[in-house]
Order: C-alpha cells, then sequence, then structure tokens
C-alpha cells in the first residue's frame, strides 16, 4: 500500500534491491579505481522539481514511478513518471503553512499535514491527485502542536501532536482521513519535562500491520520511543540510547520492518554539535533499544527498510546517506547529499528529499 510509510514488508526473498544494498556496501570497500568503469552502481539521482526555495520534510513514496512530497510555503508536488516532471497541487490558500508530513494512498488519494501552533496545525485531504482539497481538520488548541501521520490502512490513521497537559495527544480518523477525533489520554503515559515530537521528516509516528503503531520521542532527559498495539488507545514508553538532556536531541524516525524488528534514528540537530549514538535497533517491538556498533556519523531524520530484506536500510540526514546491511548493527555513508526523509516502495522504488527542492530516486 501506498499510504503508510514503508515500515511492514516481510518478505524476504532475493530482489534486486537487495542485490542494490550489496553494490552500495561494497562501493564504501574498495577504492573508486579498483571499480569496473561500465559497471552500474546504485546511487541517488536528482530530480528536477522547479522549487529550489522549498524544503520537503514530507514525502510519500506510491511506486517507482508516482511520489508525492510535502513542505515549506505550503507546497505539495506529485509525479507520475519517476520524477521526469512535477505538478503543483498545492492546496488553495496554504502558503503560510509548514507541510511536514503526507501520506499517500495511491496516485489520486494523498492526506497532509501542517504543523505548528494552535490552528497552523491542519490535515488536509484530496481524492483526485491535488485537484482540489478538502480541509478535514483544523486543531483549536492553542496548547497542541502536531508533527507526524501514519496509516495502518487506506482508512485507519493517526496523527500525533507534543504533549497537551502532560500527555501526548493523538488523533484517530477511521475513514481515509476524512474526519477526524481526539483518542482519551488515560493508556498515554506521561510526559518527561521538555518532551515532544521532531517534525522533521513525517517518520516520528509510524505503523507496522493493522495496530501496532510507534510515536518517537527527544527533548527531554531521556530519548524515548512509545508503542501502542490497539492503534494509539493504549501505550508503553521505553528508553532509547539515542542522545538526550537537550531540546534539540533525541528520536527523530522510526522505522519497523514488522512488529517487531525497528530502527531508531536520530542525534543532536544542530550543525555543530556532534551525534554520538545516532542510531539504534529492536527485536521485541521496541520494549528494548541496543545502540548500533557503529551508527552514522552524524545527525539523520529519516530511515527506512530497502524492500524485501530483512537486513537493509537507509538513512538520511543534512551530512549523507548511510546503510546497513546487518539489520543496524552498523551503518556506513555512501552518499554525502541533504536529505531529511526517505521511503522504499515494494516495486524496488526509493525516493529521499529534503533541503532546496531536493527529491531523488534510487536509480540502479
Amino acid at each position: 500500500m501506498g499510504s503508510t510509510r514503508r515500515t511492514g514488508r516481510t518478505r524476504s526473498r532475493a530482489t534486486s534491491v537487495a542485490a542494490c544494498a550489496a553494490a552500495l556496501a561494497a562501493l564504501t570497500a574498495v577504492p573508486a579505481q579498483a571499480l569496473e568503469p561500465e559497471r552500474p552502481v546504485p546511487h541517488w539521482e536528482l530530480k528536477d522539481t522547479g522549487t529550489p526555495e522549498t524544503r520537503f520534510r514530507g514525502l510519500a513514496a506510491v511506486s517507482r514511478t508516482t511520489a508525492w512530497v510535502a513542505g515549506t510555503g505550503g507546497t505539495v508536488l506529485r509525479t507520475t513518471d519517476a520524477g521526469a516532471t512535477w505538478r503543483n497541487v498545492s492546496p488553495p490558500g496554504a502558503g503560510e503553512l509548514q507541510f511536514r508530513d503526507v501520506e499517500a494512498f495511491d496516485a489520486r488519494r494523498a492526506v497532509v499535514l501542517a504543523i505548528g501552533e494552535g490552528e497552523a496545525s491542519r490535515v488536509y485531504r484530496t481524492d483526485d491527485g491535488g485537484a482540489t482539497w478538502t480541509e478535514s481538520f483544523r486543531n483549536t488548541d492553542p496548547k497542541a502542536f502536531y508533527d507526524c501521520l501514519a496509516f495502518f490502512d487506506h482508512r485507519h490513521g493517526l496523527a500525533m501532536s507534543d504533549p497537551v497537559d502532560g500527555r501526548f495527544r493523538i488523533l484517530s480518523t477511521g475513514d481515509g482521513g476524512r474526519t477526524w477525533k481526539v483518542l482519551p489520554d488515560e493508556g498515554m503515559p506521561a510526559a518527561q519535562e521538555g518532551e515532544a515530537g521532531f517534525a522533521a521528516s513525517g517518520q516520528c509516528l509510524v505503523t507496522s500491520g493493522p495496530k501496532d503503531v510507534w510515536l518517537a520521542t527527544g527533548g527531554a532527559a531521556r530519548a524515548r520511543v512509545l508503542h501502542s498495539a490497539d492503534r494509539g488507545l493504549t501505550w508503553t514508553a521505553a528508553d532509547s540510547p539515542l542522545p538526550a538532556g537537550d531540546p534539540a536531541r533525541g528520536v527523530f524516525a522510526l522505522a519497523f520492518h514488522d512488529r517487531a524488528r525497528g530502527l531508531a534514528v536520530g542525534g543532536d540537530y544542530r550543525p555543530d554539535q556532534p551525534s554520538p549514538r545516532a542510531a539504534a535497533r529492536t527485536s521485541d517491538g521496541g520494549r528494548t533499544w541496543r545502540p548500533a556498533a557503529t551508527p552514522p556519523p552524524a545527525y539523520r531524520s529519516g530511515v527506512t527498510w530497502l524492500p524485501h530484506s530483512r537486513t537493509a536500510a537507509l538513512a538520511v540526514g543534512p551530512t549523507g546517506t548511510d546503510l546497513t546491511t546487518d539489520a543496524g548493527r552498523t551503518w556506513r555513508t555512501v552518499d554525502t547529499g541533504s536529505y531529511d526523509t526517505v521511503d522504499c516502495t515494494p516495486d524496488h522504488g526509493c525516493w529521499a528529499a529534503g533541503e532546496k527542492g531536493r527529491v531523488a530516486r534510487l536509480e540502479h
């Protein structure tokens, strides 16, 4: 399905994407001159969006040919020809909004989230490829600040806000984002002082399967991952080993291969600050997290599993892209371009997006 972050890929057959991961890993292990000159090498290929002033932190990859991106200035773009051309499908009158997440079901149906305090947090839905949009939610609580969206299927989804009255707030939809309701917070653990989510990549809230969802936090004494197995009604919290103790540090993105195996990336987003321990992994659904033995060298804001692989994943950030081929135990840098978010599809399409209108597709 094209709607959710690609977190639930359980097939493990050998594919071209697995071969791609191996080739990427091999690139970092041999001198450039040792490579065969004509050998095709997997790499990010930039696609001209014509929007150099826009930063795209929202990305929904539908297939190798279709993707949606959402960003600053209320901008939403869509491609259906593998990035050769992009159509500006921004909602009318949204120029002052900051879109940070987009979830697309296909080339015609998508939901986008605008972030910010009070009424700046809004949700829009389109059923005609962005020709028209319906505003389906506008936050009226000045204490709420929505960060991320995630869908379980074409109908059921959640949105999360920073804590309101000491607990993270969860919105729920059962009709594909056409209507929303605030869930009761009795099942939500108390937030730490200063704890919040990071609206950095649309991946602070992710799902796997019909009911499991995880929420990433930072800004407090401990960077945590919260998990719900009942679509957001009740939650448990687990500490992560990622950097914490500062408003700029924490878990920025999550990706789950299935309901047990997951990855977390983050760090300190300030460019002049180091980010040791910028990645962690879990094999028990997020109850416990282990730091990567060799983490990415810097802050990372987005992460995704490569399709049909149990062990390969990509992480991205402003200083580069890192690859793991051992399920998050070790990471190595394979590209130095700046990206904020990354997403892959079952038909071997991987996309990345970020600052200065940058959108790229992984080419083989």
